[in-house]
Protein backbone atom coordinates (compact mmCIF):
# COMPACT_ATOMS: atom_id res chain seq x y z
CA UNK A 1 0.00 0.00 0.00
CA UNK A 2 1.42 3.19 -0.93
CA UNK A 3 1.20 6.32 1.07
CA UNK A 4 0.38 10.07 -0.16
CA UNK A 5 1.67 11.86 2.63
CA UNK A 6 4.98 11.84 3.92
CA UNK A 7 6.25 11.62 7.47
CA UNK A 8 7.40 15.56 8.11
CA UNK A 9 3.88 16.67 7.56
CA UNK A 10 2.48 14.03 10.09
CA UNK A 11 5.38 14.68 12.56
CA UNK A 12 4.19 18.74 12.26
CA UNK A 13 0.89 18.10 12.92
CA UNK A 14 1.30 16.12 15.93
CA UNK A 15 3.39 18.92 17.46
CA UNK A 16 0.75 21.33 16.43
CA UNK A 17 -1.81 19.12 18.08
CA UNK A 18 0.29 19.48 21.38
CA UNK A 19 0.15 22.91 21.15
CA UNK A 20 -3.64 23.35 20.19
CA UNK A 21 -4.97 21.24 23.29
CA UNK A 22 -2.39 23.31 25.57
CA UNK A 23 -4.11 26.25 24.25
CA UNK A 24 -7.50 24.66 24.49
CA UNK A 25 -6.60 24.05 28.70
CA UNK A 26 -6.65 28.23 28.72
CA UNK A 27 -9.68 28.72 26.86
CA UNK A 28 -11.60 26.75 29.21
CA UNK A 29 -10.43 28.71 31.96
CA UNK A 30 -11.58 32.00 30.27
CA UNK A 31 -15.13 30.33 30.06
CA UNK A 32 -15.91 31.74 26.64
CA UNK A 33 -17.90 28.68 25.62
CA UNK A 34 -17.69 30.00 21.37
CA UNK A 35 -13.88 29.65 21.54
CA UNK A 36 -13.86 26.54 23.97
CA UNK A 37 -15.84 25.45 20.65
CA UNK A 38 -13.43 26.73 18.17
CA UNK A 39 -10.10 24.44 19.94
CA UNK A 40 -12.12 21.92 20.21
CA UNK A 41 -12.99 20.88 16.77
CA UNK A 42 -9.95 22.35 15.39
CA UNK A 43 -8.71 19.24 17.87
CA UNK A 44 -11.30 17.33 15.94
CA UNK A 45 -10.17 18.21 12.62
CA UNK A 46 -6.40 18.58 12.94
CA UNK A 47 -6.06 15.12 11.65
CA UNK A 48 -8.48 15.30 8.88
CA UNK A 49 -7.41 13.46 6.18
CA UNK A 50 -6.67 15.89 2.96
CA UNK A 51 -9.62 15.72 0.39
CA UNK A 52 -9.31 15.00 -3.13
CA UNK A 53 -12.63 15.71 -5.87
CA UNK A 54 -12.44 13.64 -8.47
CA UNK A 55 -14.40 14.98 -11.26
CA UNK A 56 -14.60 14.19 -15.01
CA UNK A 57 -17.09 12.55 -17.41
CA UNK A 58 -19.15 9.18 -17.13
CA UNK A 59 -16.81 6.59 -18.62
CA UNK A 60 -13.71 8.65 -18.23
CA UNK A 61 -12.11 5.80 -16.23
CA UNK A 62 -12.44 8.16 -12.74
CA UNK A 63 -13.26 4.48 -10.80
CA UNK A 64 -10.48 2.92 -11.38
CA UNK A 65 -8.12 6.02 -11.12
CA UNK A 66 -9.16 6.05 -7.62
CA UNK A 67 -8.75 2.48 -7.12
CA UNK A 68 -5.10 2.62 -8.58
CA UNK A 69 -4.11 5.67 -6.42
CA UNK A 70 -4.65 4.42 -3.19
CA UNK A 71 -3.16 1.41 -3.87
CA UNK A 72 -5.35 -0.61 -1.51
CA UNK A 73 -5.72 -3.97 -2.76
CA UNK A 74 -9.41 -3.54 -2.42
CA UNK A 75 -12.16 -2.02 -4.86
CA UNK A 76 -12.84 0.95 -2.93
CA UNK A 77 -14.90 2.35 -5.78
CA UNK A 78 -16.61 0.06 -8.28
CA UNK A 79 -15.52 0.33 -11.94
CA UNK A 80 -18.15 -0.96 -14.48
CA UNK A 81 -18.67 -0.73 -18.21
CA UNK A 82 -22.02 1.29 -17.69
CA UNK A 83 -22.38 4.18 -15.25
CA UNK A 84 -22.64 3.01 -11.71
CA UNK A 85 -24.73 5.91 -9.98
CA UNK A 86 -25.10 10.08 -10.38
CA UNK A 87 -25.18 10.34 -6.40
CA UNK A 88 -21.89 11.65 -5.51
CA UNK A 89 -19.92 9.48 -2.81
CA UNK A 90 -17.47 10.61 0.02
CA UNK A 91 -15.51 7.99 1.08
CA UNK A 92 -13.41 8.50 4.86
CA UNK A 93 -12.09 6.55 7.06
CA UNK A 94 -14.34 4.42 9.15
CA UNK A 95 -14.03 1.49 12.25
CA UNK A 96 -16.07 -0.64 9.49
CA UNK A 97 -17.64 -0.84 5.57
CA UNK A 98 -20.99 0.97 5.66
CA UNK A 99 -22.72 3.74 3.37
CA UNK A 100 -24.59 6.45 4.84
CA UNK A 101 -27.27 8.03 2.61
CA UNK A 102 -26.57 12.00 3.02
CA UNK A 103 -29.50 13.58 0.93
CA UNK A 104 -30.49 12.48 -2.81
CA UNK A 105 -27.45 13.73 -4.33
CA UNK A 106 -24.79 12.75 -1.71
CA UNK A 107 -23.64 9.77 0.61
CA UNK A 108 -20.41 8.78 2.78
CA UNK A 109 -19.24 5.49 2.56
CA UNK A 110 -16.58 4.25 5.42
CA UNK A 111 -14.33 2.06 4.68
CA UNK A 112 -11.81 0.59 7.67
CA UNK A 113 -8.62 1.18 5.28
CA UNK A 114 -5.49 2.93 6.60
CA UNK A 115 -5.20 5.14 3.91
CA UNK A 116 -8.61 6.73 4.35
CA UNK A 117 -6.63 8.45 7.40
CA UNK A 118 -4.48 9.89 5.20
CA UNK A 119 -6.78 11.12 2.40
CA UNK A 120 -10.76 11.25 1.85
CA UNK A 121 -11.60 10.92 -1.52
CA UNK A 122 -15.02 12.43 -2.97
CA UNK A 123 -15.88 10.84 -6.19
CA UNK A 124 -18.37 12.40 -8.44
CA UNK A 125 -20.62 11.04 -11.21
CA UNK A 126 -20.45 11.86 -14.54
CA UNK A 127 -19.86 16.05 -15.21
CA UNK A 128 -22.65 16.18 -17.32
CA UNK A 129 -24.85 15.02 -14.43
CA UNK A 130 -23.21 17.54 -11.88
CA UNK A 131 -23.29 20.82 -13.68
CA UNK A 132 -27.33 19.99 -13.29
CA UNK A 133 -26.69 19.00 -9.28
CA UNK A 134 -23.07 21.40 -8.42
CA UNK A 135 -24.21 23.05 -5.62
CA UNK A 136 -23.35 19.86 -3.06
CA UNK A 137 -20.08 19.73 -4.14
CA UNK A 138 -19.54 23.21 -5.38
CA UNK A 139 -20.57 24.50 -1.37
CA UNK A 140 -19.99 21.14 0.71
CA UNK A 141 -16.65 20.24 -0.83
CA UNK A 142 -14.68 22.39 -3.53
CA UNK A 143 -13.71 24.92 -0.37
CA UNK A 144 -12.70 23.01 1.82
CA UNK A 145 -10.60 20.31 -0.75
CA UNK A 146 -6.97 19.93 -1.11
CA UNK A 147 -6.75 18.84 -4.62
CA UNK A 148 -8.87 18.87 -7.39
CA UNK A 149 -8.51 16.28 -9.73
CA UNK A 150 -9.91 16.30 -13.32
CA UNK A 151 -9.86 12.68 -14.98
CA UNK A 152 -10.47 12.86 -19.02
CA UNK A 153 -10.38 9.82 -21.29
CA UNK A 154 -6.91 9.77 -23.11
CA UNK A 155 -8.81 9.24 -26.07
CA UNK A 156 -10.84 12.52 -26.09
CA UNK A 157 -9.50 15.32 -23.56
CA UNK A 158 -12.06 17.80 -25.22
CA UNK A 159 -15.66 17.06 -23.86
CA UNK A 160 -17.22 20.06 -23.12
CA UNK A 161 -19.21 19.35 -19.90
CA UNK A 162 -16.09 18.87 -18.40
CA UNK A 163 -15.17 21.92 -19.57
CA UNK A 164 -18.25 23.74 -18.11
CA UNK A 165 -17.63 22.54 -14.90
CA UNK A 166 -14.06 23.21 -14.74
CA UNK A 167 -14.78 26.95 -15.60
CA UNK A 168 -17.60 27.12 -12.86
CA UNK A 169 -14.70 25.67 -9.85
CA UNK A 170 -11.65 27.13 -11.50
CA UNK A 171 -13.41 30.89 -11.68
CA UNK A 172 -14.88 31.07 -8.52
CA UNK A 173 -12.41 29.17 -6.21
CA UNK A 174 -9.02 29.10 -7.59
CA UNK A 175 -8.31 25.87 -6.51
CA UNK A 176 -5.07 23.34 -6.93
CA UNK A 177 -5.98 21.38 -10.13
CA UNK A 178 -4.28 18.68 -11.46
CA UNK A 179 -5.26 16.65 -15.24
CA UNK A 180 -4.91 13.06 -15.78
CA UNK A 181 -5.16 11.82 -19.39
CA UNK A 182 -6.89 8.15 -18.62
CA UNK A 183 -6.52 4.72 -19.56
CA UNK A 184 -3.36 6.07 -22.02
CA UNK A 185 -2.56 2.59 -22.35
CA UNK A 186 -5.12 2.82 -25.45
CA UNK A 187 -3.74 5.46 -27.29
CA UNK A 188 -0.24 5.18 -28.97
CA UNK A 189 2.53 6.85 -27.47
CA UNK A 190 2.04 9.66 -30.54
CA UNK A 191 -1.50 10.26 -29.97
CA UNK A 192 -1.06 10.41 -26.82
CA UNK A 193 1.74 13.32 -27.35
CA UNK A 194 -1.01 15.13 -29.46
CA UNK A 195 -3.48 14.90 -26.85
CA UNK A 196 -1.58 15.86 -23.79
CA UNK A 197 -0.71 19.02 -25.69
CA UNK A 198 -4.07 19.70 -26.62
CA UNK A 199 -5.26 19.98 -23.39
CA UNK A 200 -2.49 21.88 -21.81
CA UNK A 201 -3.87 24.19 -24.86
CA UNK A 202 -7.12 24.11 -23.37
CA UNK A 203 -6.17 24.20 -19.92
CA UNK A 204 -3.96 27.15 -21.01
CA UNK A 205 -6.78 29.34 -22.81
CA UNK A 206 -9.30 28.54 -19.29
CA UNK A 207 -6.50 31.07 -17.42
CA UNK A 208 -4.51 27.65 -16.08
CA UNK A 209 -0.93 28.71 -15.79
CA UNK A 210 1.57 26.08 -16.08
CA UNK A 211 -1.19 22.95 -16.06
CA UNK A 212 -0.01 19.59 -14.40
CA UNK A 213 -0.76 16.85 -16.79
CA UNK A 214 -0.33 13.27 -16.08
CA UNK A 215 -1.06 10.54 -18.68
CA UNK A 216 -1.42 7.61 -16.72
CA UNK A 217 -2.73 3.98 -17.03
CA UNK A 218 -5.07 2.33 -14.14
CA UNK A 219 -5.05 -0.98 -15.27
CA UNK A 220 -1.11 -1.28 -15.82
CA UNK A 221 -1.46 -0.32 -11.84
CA UNK A 222 -3.86 -2.53 -10.94
CA UNK A 223 -2.35 -5.40 -12.68
CA UNK A 224 1.68 -4.56 -11.30
CA UNK A 225 2.94 -2.86 -14.46
CA UNK A 226 4.00 0.01 -12.24
CA UNK A 227 7.19 1.33 -15.20
CA UNK A 228 4.12 1.47 -17.59
CA UNK A 229 1.12 3.18 -15.16
CA UNK A 230 2.96 6.41 -14.78
CA UNK A 231 0.94 6.44 -11.04
CA UNK A 232 4.49 7.27 -9.48
CA UNK A 233 4.81 10.30 -11.21
CA UNK A 234 1.10 11.50 -9.61
CA UNK A 235 2.51 10.11 -5.87
CA UNK A 236 5.29 12.33 -6.07
CA UNK A 237 3.43 15.06 -7.39
CA UNK A 238 0.97 14.94 -4.31
CA UNK A 239 3.82 14.67 -1.33
CA UNK A 240 5.55 17.13 -2.83
CA UNK A 241 3.37 19.91 -4.00
CA UNK A 242 0.36 18.60 -2.16
CA UNK A 243 0.41 16.99 1.06
CA UNK A 244 4.20 17.66 1.43
CA UNK A 245 4.18 20.86 -0.12
CA UNK A 246 2.38 23.85 -0.16
CA UNK A 247 -0.76 21.87 0.38
CA UNK A 248 0.50 20.50 3.91
CA UNK A 249 1.69 23.76 4.63
CA UNK A 250 -1.20 25.89 3.95
CA UNK A 251 -3.67 23.34 6.23
CA UNK A 252 -0.79 23.75 8.91
CA UNK A 253 -0.69 27.61 8.62
CA UNK A 254 -4.60 27.52 8.64
CA UNK A 255 -4.55 25.78 11.74
CA UNK A 256 -1.82 28.10 13.80
CA UNK A 257 -3.78 31.29 11.76
CA UNK A 258 -6.77 29.86 13.45
CA UNK A 259 -4.96 29.10 16.72
CA UNK A 260 -3.21 32.73 16.61
CA UNK A 261 -7.31 34.66 16.38
CA UNK A 262 -8.30 32.17 19.50
CA UNK A 263 -4.79 33.83 21.04
CA UNK A 264 -6.22 37.05 20.36
CA UNK A 265 -9.63 37.03 21.83
CA UNK A 266 -8.16 35.43 24.97
CA UNK A 267 -6.09 38.19 25.42
CA UNK A 268 -8.85 40.51 24.96
CA UNK A 269 -10.44 38.72 27.80
CA UNK A 270 -7.22 38.70 30.02
CA UNK A 271 -6.94 42.53 29.08
CA UNK A 272 -10.08 43.26 30.56
CA UNK A 273 -9.13 40.93 33.49
CA UNK A 274 -6.12 42.89 34.05
CA UNK A 275 -7.85 46.26 33.61
CA UNK A 276 -10.44 45.28 36.38
CA UNK A 277 -7.67 44.32 38.90
CA UNK A 278 -5.55 47.36 38.11
CA UNK A 279 -8.53 49.19 39.21
CA UNK A 280 -8.88 46.82 42.72
CA UNK A 281 -5.79 47.63 43.50
CA UNK A 282 -6.01 51.37 42.97
CA UNK A 283 -8.90 50.71 45.15
CA UNK A 284 -7.19 48.87 47.91
CA UNK A 285 -4.11 51.33 47.48
CA UNK A 286 -6.80 54.26 47.81
CA UNK A 287 -8.64 52.97 51.23
CA UNK A 288 -4.66 52.57 52.25
CA UNK A 289 -3.37 55.71 51.86
CA UNK A 290 -6.64 57.39 53.55
CA UNK A 291 -6.29 54.52 56.79
CA UNK A 292 -2.83 56.43 56.29
CA UNK A 293 -3.13 59.93 56.15
CA UNK A 294 -6.23 59.78 58.88
CA UNK A 295 -3.93 57.82 61.19
CA UNK A 296 -1.08 60.20 61.14
CA UNK A 297 -3.73 62.97 62.01
CA UNK A 298 -4.84 61.27 64.74
CA UNK A 299 -1.62 60.27 65.95
CA UNK A 300 -0.53 64.25 65.11
CA UNK A 301 -3.77 64.99 67.67
CA UNK A 302 -2.24 62.57 70.26
CA UNK A 303 1.17 64.66 70.56
CA UNK A 304 -1.24 67.49 70.90
CA UNK A 305 -3.04 66.24 73.52
CA UNK A 306 -0.16 64.93 75.55
CA UNK A 307 2.01 67.99 74.88
CA UNK A 308 -1.15 70.49 75.67
CA UNK A 309 -1.91 67.79 79.60
CA UNK A 310 2.24 68.37 80.17
CA UNK A 311 1.86 71.83 79.39
CA UNK A 312 -0.89 72.33 82.08
CA UNK A 313 0.34 70.11 84.37
CA UNK A 314 4.33 71.73 84.59
CA UNK A 315 2.10 75.21 84.74
CA UNK A 316 0.32 73.71 87.97
CA UNK A 317 3.20 71.76 89.50
CA UNK A 318 5.25 74.59 89.07
CA UNK A 319 3.24 76.94 90.45
CA UNK A 320 2.77 74.64 93.57
CA UNK A 321 6.48 74.22 93.72
CA UNK A 322 7.02 77.91 94.13
CA UNK A 323 4.25 77.99 96.48
CA UNK A 324 5.99 75.20 98.45
CA UNK A 325 9.05 76.48 98.45
CA UNK A 326 8.47 79.88 99.55
CA UNK A 327 5.97 78.26 102.60
CA UNK A 328 9.06 76.10 103.69
CA UNK A 329 11.57 79.19 104.15
CA UNK A 330 12.85 79.30 107.36
CA UNK A 331 11.01 83.22 108.05
CA UNK A 332 7.20 81.47 107.22
CA UNK A 333 7.67 78.22 108.92
CA UNK A 334 8.93 80.19 112.19
CA UNK A 335 6.20 82.81 111.68
CA UNK A 336 3.35 79.96 110.88
CA UNK A 337 5.07 77.81 113.97
CA UNK A 338 4.52 80.86 115.98
CA UNK A 339 1.27 81.85 115.31
CA UNK A 340 0.15 78.26 115.65
CA UNK A 341 1.07 78.63 118.93
CA UNK A 342 -1.13 81.62 120.09
CA UNK A 343 -4.04 79.72 117.66
CA UNK A 344 -3.39 82.61 115.04
CA UNK A 345 -2.41 80.84 112.35
CA UNK A 346 -2.37 77.82 110.42
CA UNK A 347 -0.01 74.98 111.27
CA UNK A 348 2.33 73.64 108.81
CA UNK A 349 0.85 70.40 107.97
CA UNK A 350 -2.82 72.12 107.42
CA UNK A 351 -1.35 74.18 104.99
CA UNK A 352 0.57 71.77 103.31
CA UNK A 353 -2.67 69.82 103.03
CA UNK A 354 -4.36 72.77 101.83
CA UNK A 355 -1.51 73.22 99.20
CA UNK A 356 -2.46 69.65 98.07
CA UNK A 357 -5.87 69.90 97.82
CA UNK A 358 -5.19 72.90 95.54
CA UNK A 359 -3.33 71.48 93.33
CA UNK A 360 -5.06 68.33 92.76
CA UNK A 361 -8.47 70.97 92.33
CA UNK A 362 -6.44 73.02 89.47
CA UNK A 363 -4.95 69.84 88.01
CA UNK A 364 -8.54 68.42 88.06
CA UNK A 365 -10.51 71.41 86.56
CA UNK A 366 -7.73 72.91 84.32
CA UNK A 367 -6.97 69.24 82.68
CA UNK A 368 -10.18 67.77 82.55
CA UNK A 369 -11.03 71.27 80.01
CA UNK A 370 -8.08 70.85 77.76
CA UNK A 371 -8.67 67.04 77.42
CA UNK A 372 -12.38 67.51 76.32
CA UNK A 373 -10.94 69.59 73.38
CA UNK A 374 -8.67 67.57 72.23
CA UNK A 375 -10.16 64.32 72.67
CA UNK A 376 -12.95 65.30 70.45
CA UNK A 377 -10.42 66.01 67.77
CA UNK A 378 -9.23 62.49 67.58
CA UNK A 379 -12.55 61.13 67.97
CA UNK A 380 -13.65 62.84 64.61
CA UNK A 381 -10.05 61.88 62.85
CA UNK A 382 -10.99 57.94 63.86
CA UNK A 383 -14.57 58.58 62.91
CA UNK A 384 -13.10 59.80 59.76
CA UNK A 385 -11.02 57.27 58.95
CA UNK A 386 -13.77 54.79 59.14
CA UNK A 387 -16.30 57.12 57.45
CA UNK A 388 -13.91 57.62 54.59
CA UNK A 389 -12.80 54.38 53.69
CA UNK A 390 -17.30 53.52 53.84
CA UNK A 391 -17.87 55.84 51.18
CA UNK A 392 -14.76 54.41 49.12
CA UNK A 393 -15.97 51.02 49.70
CA UNK A 394 -19.66 51.90 48.91
CA UNK A 395 -19.19 53.61 45.75
CA UNK A 396 -16.74 50.94 44.97
CA UNK A 397 -16.88 49.48 41.47
CA UNK A 398 -17.88 45.74 41.35
CA UNK A 399 -17.62 43.70 38.01
CA UNK A 400 -15.93 42.62 34.79
CA UNK A 401 -18.77 44.67 32.82
CA UNK A 402 -16.81 45.43 29.62
CA UNK A 403 -16.28 41.97 28.24
CA UNK A 404 -19.01 39.25 30.14
CA UNK A 405 -18.14 36.68 27.50
CA UNK A 406 -14.77 35.73 29.59
CA UNK A 407 -14.52 34.87 33.23
CA UNK A 408 -17.57 35.04 34.07
CA UNK A 409 -17.07 32.92 37.49
CA UNK A 410 -14.15 35.17 38.39
CA UNK A 411 -16.34 38.33 37.44
CA UNK A 412 -19.30 37.04 39.59
CA UNK A 413 -16.90 36.16 42.48
CA UNK A 414 -16.05 39.84 42.54
CA UNK A 415 -18.79 40.98 43.07
CA UNK A 416 -19.47 38.22 45.64
CA UNK A 417 -15.82 39.83 47.17
CA UNK A 418 -17.82 43.42 46.81
CA UNK A 419 -20.56 43.02 47.97
CA UNK A 420 -19.68 41.43 51.22
CA UNK A 421 -17.33 43.75 51.86
CA UNK A 422 -20.11 46.38 51.88
CA UNK A 423 -22.17 44.79 54.02
CA UNK A 424 -19.43 43.59 56.25
CA UNK A 425 -18.00 46.81 56.52
CA UNK A 426 -21.21 48.98 57.02
CA UNK A 427 -21.59 46.27 59.80
CA UNK A 428 -18.65 46.79 61.54
CA UNK A 429 -19.05 50.50 61.36
CA UNK A 430 -22.78 49.81 63.41
CA UNK A 431 -21.51 47.58 65.95
CA UNK A 432 -19.87 49.82 68.71
CA UNK A 433 -17.92 46.73 70.59
CA UNK A 434 -15.33 46.63 67.99
CA UNK A 435 -14.06 50.48 68.60
CA UNK A 436 -14.99 49.97 73.09
CA UNK A 437 -14.44 46.35 73.18
CA UNK A 438 -12.80 44.72 76.09
CA UNK A 439 -9.63 43.78 74.07
CA UNK A 440 -8.87 47.33 72.88
CA UNK A 441 -8.30 48.09 76.60
CA UNK A 442 -7.68 44.47 78.34
CA UNK A 443 -5.74 46.56 81.28
CA UNK A 444 -8.13 49.48 82.08
CA UNK A 445 -10.34 49.58 84.88
CA UNK A 446 -11.46 53.40 84.74
CA UNK A 447 -13.44 53.24 81.53
CA UNK A 448 -16.49 54.03 82.53
CA UNK A 449 -20.13 52.09 82.13
CA UNK A 450 -21.80 54.17 80.08
CA UNK A 451 -19.64 53.78 76.98
CA UNK A 452 -22.28 51.31 75.61
CA UNK A 453 -25.01 53.81 75.32
CA UNK A 454 -22.76 55.16 72.30
CA UNK A 455 -23.50 53.69 68.80
CA UNK A 456 -21.28 52.72 66.48
CA UNK A 457 -18.29 55.32 65.70
CA UNK A 458 -20.20 57.48 67.91
CA UNK A 459 -18.71 55.74 70.95
CA UNK A 460 -15.41 56.16 69.97
CA UNK A 461 -15.82 60.32 71.85
CA UNK A 462 -17.77 58.47 74.71
CA UNK A 463 -14.54 56.08 74.91
CA UNK A 464 -11.73 58.14 74.82
CA UNK A 465 -12.88 60.58 76.96
CA UNK A 466 -13.98 58.37 79.45
CA UNK A 467 -10.76 56.38 79.21
CA UNK A 468 -7.83 59.71 78.98
CA UNK A 469 -9.74 61.59 81.93
CA UNK A 470 -9.08 58.18 83.80
CA UNK A 471 -5.67 57.63 83.18
CA UNK A 472 -4.90 60.95 83.66
CA UNK A 473 -6.54 60.90 87.20
CA UNK A 474 -4.93 57.73 87.67
CA UNK A 475 -1.47 59.44 86.92
CA UNK A 476 -1.93 62.64 89.06
CA UNK A 477 -3.77 60.52 91.07
CA UNK A 478 -0.82 58.69 92.28
CA UNK A 479 1.44 61.96 92.25
CA UNK A 480 -0.68 63.21 94.35
CA UNK A 481 -0.98 60.41 97.35
CA UNK A 482 2.84 60.33 97.29
CA UNK A 483 2.97 63.88 97.85
CA UNK A 484 0.58 63.76 100.45
CA UNK A 485 2.66 60.99 102.63
CA UNK A 486 5.83 63.11 101.80
CA UNK A 487 3.54 66.81 103.47
CA UNK A 488 2.56 64.57 106.58
CA UNK A 489 6.13 63.34 107.53
CA UNK A 490 7.17 67.36 107.06
CA UNK A 491 8.61 68.79 110.57
CA UNK A 492 9.63 72.38 111.21
CA UNK A 493 12.69 74.00 108.97
CA UNK A 494 15.11 70.34 108.65
CA UNK A 495 13.14 68.49 105.91
CA UNK A 496 12.70 71.56 104.25
CA UNK A 497 14.92 71.03 101.50
CA UNK A 498 14.15 66.67 101.66
CA UNK A 499 10.47 67.63 101.12
CA UNK A 500 11.41 69.97 98.07
CA UNK A 501 13.28 67.31 96.12
CA UNK A 502 10.66 64.56 97.50
CA UNK A 503 7.73 66.97 95.83
CA UNK A 504 10.32 67.68 92.72
CA UNK A 505 10.75 64.00 92.52
CA UNK A 506 7.07 62.87 92.80
CA UNK A 507 6.44 65.72 89.77
CA UNK A 508 8.60 64.68 87.35
CA UNK A 509 7.73 61.26 87.73
CA UNK A 510 4.08 61.93 87.48
CA UNK A 511 5.11 64.18 84.26
CA UNK A 512 7.04 61.27 82.97
CA UNK A 513 4.19 58.58 83.38
CA UNK A 514 1.51 61.13 82.03
CA UNK A 515 3.43 62.29 78.84
CA UNK A 516 4.71 58.25 77.82
CA UNK A 517 1.23 56.30 79.44
CA UNK A 518 -0.75 58.64 77.47
CA UNK A 519 1.11 58.40 74.03
CA UNK A 520 1.40 54.99 73.95
CA UNK A 521 -1.95 53.96 74.93
CA UNK A 522 -3.80 56.03 72.89
CA UNK A 523 -1.57 55.38 70.10
CA UNK A 524 -2.17 51.90 70.56
CA UNK A 525 -5.97 52.03 70.39
CA UNK A 526 -5.95 53.85 67.14
CA UNK A 527 -3.42 51.37 65.74
CA UNK A 528 -6.00 49.03 66.96
CA UNK A 529 -8.97 50.61 64.71
CA UNK A 530 -6.89 50.86 62.31
CA UNK A 531 -5.63 47.52 62.40
CA UNK A 532 -9.68 46.45 62.84
CA UNK A 533 -10.84 48.23 59.50
CA UNK A 534 -7.84 47.35 57.57
CA UNK A 535 -9.24 43.28 58.45
CA UNK A 536 -12.50 43.87 56.82
CA UNK A 537 -10.58 43.72 53.75
CA UNK A 538 -8.76 40.15 53.88
CA UNK A 539 -10.91 38.57 51.62
CA UNK A 540 -10.16 41.18 49.57
CA UNK A 541 -6.28 41.38 49.77
CA UNK A 542 -6.88 37.62 48.92
CA UNK A 543 -8.64 37.88 45.48
CA UNK A 544 -6.30 40.64 44.51
CA UNK A 545 -2.98 38.20 45.12
CA UNK A 546 -4.64 35.56 43.64
CA UNK A 547 -5.76 37.48 40.57
CA UNK A 548 -2.25 38.71 40.27
CA UNK A 549 -1.02 34.85 40.21
CA UNK A 550 -3.42 33.91 37.58
CA UNK A 551 -2.83 36.63 35.27
CA UNK A 552 0.58 36.15 35.60
CA UNK A 553 0.04 32.41 34.77
CA UNK A 554 -2.10 33.30 32.00
CA UNK A 555 0.53 34.90 30.50
CA UNK A 556 2.79 33.33 30.69
CA UNK A 557 1.51 30.17 28.97
CA UNK A 558 -0.20 32.31 26.20
CA UNK A 559 3.83 33.25 25.36
CA UNK A 560 4.84 29.59 25.30
CA UNK A 561 1.87 28.72 23.12
CA UNK A 562 2.94 31.59 20.70
CA UNK A 563 6.36 30.94 21.15
CA UNK A 564 5.40 27.20 19.64
CA UNK A 565 3.10 28.17 17.26
CA UNK A 566 5.68 30.69 15.92
CA UNK A 567 8.24 28.14 15.33
CA UNK A 568 6.02 25.72 14.16
CA UNK A 569 4.73 28.57 11.73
Amino acid sequence: MSTLVNKQYKARVNQLETVIKELDDVVKTTGNQTLSETTSDLLKRIHDPFMFVVVGEVKAGKSSFINALLDTGTEICKAAPSPMTDVIQQIVYGEKSEEITINEFLKKRTEPIDILKEVAIVDTPGTNTIVKNHQEITERFIPVSDLVVFVFEAKNPYRQSAWDFFEFIHGEWRKKIIFILQQKDLLSEEDLKVNIEGLRKFATEKGVTEPIIFAVSAKAELDGNYDQSNFSAVRDYIKTHVTGGRGSKYKIINYINASDKVIERVKEGVSARRNQWEHDKDFRRETIEIMENQYGKSINQVGLLVENTVGIYDKITREAADELRTGLSLPSVFKRSFSSVFGKGEPLKKWLEGLAERMEKDLTDSLRNKLDVHVGDISDSIQQMAQLIDIKVQRSDTSLKDNPDFFKSIAEKRVKVYQELKETFADFLAKSDNFAGDKLFPHEKNIAPNVATGGGLAVIGVILTAFTQGAVLDITGGVLTAIGLTFAGATVGLQRKKIMKQFRKEIESGKERLESELTLKLETYIKSIKSKIDHNFSEFDELIASEEKDILALDAKLDRIEEKLKALA
